[in-house]
């Protein structure tokens, strides 16, 4: 039998590990480097990639994530710990270095899926699901309403957008994170064409994911004046207005998931926006449960009493995690 608590994360008490806890703690898995997963912890668990990532991003936490105190687990290596248990990591195809983390103890086996996505591209891990008794998954896009276009789709059509505003003499810029999205752009237009120019982040982002074997078309970081017949590839961090003024011309492209809803470019106040996520669609949620297999599921994130309820009507053993819950799994 697992214990599970819900508060500000997800805690297994009796291994005393917390999976990617919203404050710092004495023992925490850390699934990738996005900056909303990370906090300072006294030791943790993580996988090579996200090791490198953390080290790359990580400015004052870095500080907290030395050697002696980092379990860096390469994926698919089960390693005893002597909280008593056992953690396996296994890509979750999320973004370069993002993992799921399998536990076991006392015959139980719990695998909590941190962000992730069933479709590959050409900048991250392909995702790999093992089977478990217990899923805690993320549920960012939960609803029945979120159902990504096939990615070669997505693909030509900022293809398109970019072609169509350089013929128009303006600077097509793409938003998207410097670990994850923009990097995964920059590669998924190699055969385009394109001269690409890289906001200094992205571009550091890059390098590193050059080291980590990752391949990409020529490209250049950007500096004022390095616009002109180049694709821009920019966080989306930038102020739209900062960057409006900083690249005259621009027509602003915002990639993500978020872009299925309805006049998302005119709330964000940019020129389109595609539906390129680095997140599981409602249809892959569904399907990532019929891959582990599970006994029962717990859903945290975004739509999770959505995605519970849904589950639920299909015969599986399904509830959302509520701040405070102390369970007892089988």
């Amino acid at each position: 039998m697992i214990r599970l608590a819900f508060d500000h994360g997800i805690l297994l008490p009796d291994m005393g590990l917390w999976l990617d806890p919203s404050r710092g703690q004495d023992f925490a898995f850390i699934s990738h480097a996005h900056s909303d997963h990370v906090r300072r912890h006294q030791r943790v668990i993580v996988s090579p990639g996200t090791q490198r990532f953390l080290q790359l991003r990580s400015g004052p936490h870095a500080r907290d994530l030395g050697p002696a105190a980092t379990h860096v687990l390469p994926f698919g290596q089960r390693t005893w710990f002597d909280a008593g248990f056992h953690a396996t990591l296994y890509p979750a195809g999320h973004v370069l270095g993002s993992a799921q983390i399998l536990t076991e103890r006392d015959g139980a086996r719990l695998l909590y899926s941190g962000d992730f996505k069933l479709r590959e591209g050409p900048a991250c891990e392909p995702i790999q699901v093992p089977r478990a008794d217990t899923l805690v998954m993320e549920s960012t896009f939960g609803r029945p309403h979120y159902l990504f276009p096939p990615r070669a789709e997505v693909v030509a059509d900022i293809i398109a957008f970019c072609k169509i505003n350089l013929a128009r003499g303006r600077v097509p810029v793409l938003l998207g994170y410097s670990l994850g999205k923009g990097p995964e752009l920059l590669a998924s237009l190699a055969e385009a064409g394109f001269d690409f120019a890289l906001h200094e982040a992205l571009f550091s982002h890059v390098q590193l994911y050059q080291e980590l074997g990752v391949h990409f078309p020529e490209h250049v970081q950007h500096t004022p004046g390095t616009e002109g017949g180049r694709v821009l590839l920019f966080p989306p961090s930038v102020r739209r207005s900062h960057l409006r003024q900083r690249v005259p011309g621009a027509a602003i492209a915002h990639i993500s998931g978020w872009a299925v809803d309805r006049g998302t470019s005119q709330r964000l106040g940019v020129d389109a926006a595609f539906p390129l996520s680095d997140h599981a669609d409602y249809r892959d949620l569904l399907e990532y449960v019929e891959r582990v297999q599970p006994r029962e599921v717990y859903t945290v994130h975004g739509f999770a009493a959505e995605l519970a309820r849904d589950l639920q009507r299909r015969g599986w053993n399904a509830r959302a995690l509520k701040s405070g819950q102390q369970l007892k799994l089988l």
